[in-house]
């Protein structure tokens, strides 16, 4: 039996209210992050379904490890968010797992980003405008960050693969679905000298910055994919050591062959069904799930675009 997970909804001082659209009861407008697929202490999914409804995902990670295929990571590998992008990010950038794990952070973050929508004109920062890592030194201790951070234009349907070590931003306007390593561990390098509503502005992480900036990552760096299976299109966007995503577009039927012990599920647009091993399941936009090593016999029926996931 999948589980079906109940989203968790974080505030943001960028944060807006257009994930209204996925039908989701947000708590008010500054509501940046749709936590759909989470197993962090602080934001971990409570299952909707089945015998360990009621339970977080965190604690079934835990209890059933059966349902992972006996995964052997002691963390649930893979988080994933839809964000709504109505004022800009703060610029930041990630650690990878070596440094994270010398400086007791756990999991380091590279992260990928599939645009679900985009106002025209909007861009994100993605890399530096130099090479050099003095050079990227003095630039941030000259706060010369215009000419430092490299901007790019995006439209809906765009794909970014962003591995640690990538200076990068969301800009306003946008929404993305983002699939990542499970962790939560940011260097915030520029935020605008934004206020808080308590009139604070938040902290920085300038020296961290200094000593995970990739300055060779520059250019948005994958080629999807695209074929025909089964009678219906799907894209291959990343598959690495952290995480595969890929893309689904059905219409009518598809007999599901899981790619991995289990899968993340997030419904992006359209609505259907999904049976397995003969039950049935609404899902619509908005709906997310784990598809588990326990479950074999998968149909999806509808008019649908699915986010699939696997470590």
């Amino acid at each position: 039996m999948a589980l079906f997970l109940k989203p968790v909804f974080q505030e943001r001082i960028w944060g807006g209210s257009a994930l209204t659209q996925f039908n989701y009861d947000i708590p008010n407008d500054l509501t940046g992050e749709c936590w759909a697929i989470s197993a962090l202490p602080h934001g971990s999914n409570e299952i909707e379904n089945g015998p360990h409804q009621g339970k977080t995902l965190e604690q079934v990670w835990e209890e059933d490890k059966a349902l992972f295929g006996n995964d052997k990571r002691n963390k649930f590998p893979l988080l994933t968010k839809i964000l709504d992008a109505n004022d800009k990010l703060s610029v930041q950038v990630h650690p990878d797992d070596a440094y994270a794990q010398a400086h007791g952070e756990g999991y380091g973050k590279t992260e990928c980003w599939y645009i679900l929508d985009a106002k025209e004109d909007a861009e994100i920062i993605y890399g530096v405008n130099t090479d050099n890592q003095e050079e990227l030194e003095r630039m941030i201790d000259n706060k010369a960050f215009d000419a430092l951070f490299h901007k790019v234009k995006v439209k809906p349907g765009d794909f970014f693969y962003v591995p640690a070590g990538t200076v990068h931003a969301i800009g306003s306007g946008i929404m993305i679905l983002e699939t990542q390593q499970s962790s939560d561990t940011t260097y915030r390098i520029y935020d605008y000298d934004r206020k808080d509503k308590n009139g604070n502005t938040r902290e920085l992480h300038l020296e961290q910055s200094k000593a995970v900036i990739d300055v060779k990552q520059t250019n948005p760096n994958t080629t999807p994919k695209h074929e025909t299976r089964n009678g219906q299109a799907y894209t291959q966007f990343v598959s690495n050591t952290f995480f595969t995503v890929e893309k689904w577009d059905i219409e009518g039927e598809l007999t599901f062959e899981k790619p991995y012990e289990y899968c993340l599920v997030s419904v992006i647009e359209g609505s259907g069904e999904v049976i397995i091993d003969g039950e049935t399941n609404h899902i619509e936009k908005g709906t997310h799930f784990i598809i588990t090593s326990e479950d074999l016999d998968i149909t999806f029926k509808g008019d649908m675009s699915l986010i699939v996931s696997h470590p």
